[in-house]
């Protein structure tokens, strides 16, 4: 089979000043051991050295720019504006996928036409890229996400351009659970799949948002739910009021993984 033969994939990486991290997660993609990819990098207009990167990569990207724009969710709407292709992703410029993730997502989606979106497993890492912990993925589906059983790593999830035409774009003014909300809506007309392989790492550090901002994603996700009808005496309102109580402890943890704990 040849590369023309293979369903194009459109992977979209938003980046700001994340010139630490972002040549790791370029180099994840670019050398995938799929044929048929193209891939698009949007810059919020970095000041940090990000641009002679994207500078040494730009023959190999179908499109990149370094712009001010509205934040990551505007970076990644933009991205997918411009994509062509019938599968799509985005990996933030923290994160890296393993080796043959795409391929074997491809592979998958291939193989099972009435499965939407499929998603793999992700480890965390830390700064350095050493393996700190597994990220608990598992299988869910619409009304399980309702009730806040996301279980979804965003670094390990690709779905069919097809569907993103229906329930795109992500909404902007979220700033923690745009993808949460995307997976909400493609639940809701689609079958999500959680299939167990490696695919991906997911990078916690105190400048991400996962330590420093995780107090914005279960409003917004409250946002989702009361949206879609839910009601403030669900599942899904409680679990916030438990996480309001946990979460200290929770950023602990994982401020401990990152010191090596």
């Amino acid at each position: 089979m040849t590369s023309s033969d293979l369903p194009l994939v459109s992977i979209i990486t938003p980046s700001y000043n994340q010139a630490a991290f972002l040549e790791s997660t370029i180099r994840s993609v670019l050398e995938q051991d799929y044929p048929n990819l193209e891939y698009i990098l949007v810059d919020g207009g970095s000041t940090d050295g990000s641009v002679d990167i994207l500078h040494r990569y730009a023959d190999r990207l179908a499109w990149w720019v370094s712009e001010k724009d509205a934040g990551q969710t505007d970076a990644i709407n933009k991205g997918f504006a411009r994509a062509k292709g019938d599968i799509l992703a985005w990996l933030n410029s923290d994160d890296t996928y393993e080796p043959h993730a795409v391929a074997e997502a491809v592979e998958f989606l291939r193989s099972h036409p009435e499965v939407g979106m499929v998603y793999g497993d992700a480890n965390f890492i830390n700064e350095s890229g050493r393996v700190i912990g597994r990220f608990s993925a598992a299988q869910t589906d619409y009304q399980r996400l309702q009730c806040g059983y996301v279980h979804i790593p965003q670094q390990a999830s690709f779905w069919r351009a097809s569907l993103w035409r229906k329930v795109g774009p992500l909404d902007p003014s979220f700033y923690f659970a745009m993808d949460y909300d995307l997976w909400v809506r493609l639940a809701r007309v689609s079958k999500l799949y959680y299939h167990p392989r490696l695919w991906a790492n997911f990078r916690l550090h105190n400048q991400g948002k996962t330590l420093a901002a995780d107090d914005r994603c279960w409003p917004e996700m409250l946002r989702v739910h009361y949206r879609d009808g839910g009601s403030w005496l669900g599942i899904l309102p409680a679990k916030y009021l438990i996480r309001k109580v946990v979460a200290p402890l929770i950023n602990a943890r994982r401020r401990f993984m990152l010191r090596g704990g």
